[in-house]
């Protein structure tokens, strides 16, 4: 089978789950697995009170969503077929000055 049929069909596939269950449902537990993650990174012993490890993983969780936001306009900026030499070197040295702890 060629590759655009296997995707072809994965998509049928999918459209049917989607059709017969709720796919917040469907993705509950990956989702809370996913947000649990910005929990332990805060707070991995657990010793800080509730509302306070919350709101810490709050703030964790759109700090990953905002380097997000910010790799991709620097990915678009390289790409983008207008941009000036100089504003393509102003990118390529800020994603270059980037610590492990950002990426």
């Amino acid at each position: 089978m060629a590759s655009a049929q296997r995707s072809l069909q994965g998509r049928i596939g999918a459209f049917v789950t989607h059709s017969r269950h709720d796919p917040r449902e469907t993705t509950a537990a990956a989702r809370a697995t996913f947000l649990a993650r910005f929990e332990d990174e805060v707070d991995p012993e657990r010793v800080l009170s509730e509302p306070e490890r919350l709101r810490r993983a709050t703030m964790a969780r759109k700090a990953y969503f905002a380097r997000l936001a910010w790799r991709s306009s620097v990915a678009r900026t390289k790409k983008a077929p207008f941009a000036t030499t100089e504003s393509a070197k102003e990118v390529s040295s800020a994603s270059s000055n980037t610590t492990a702890s950002q990426r």
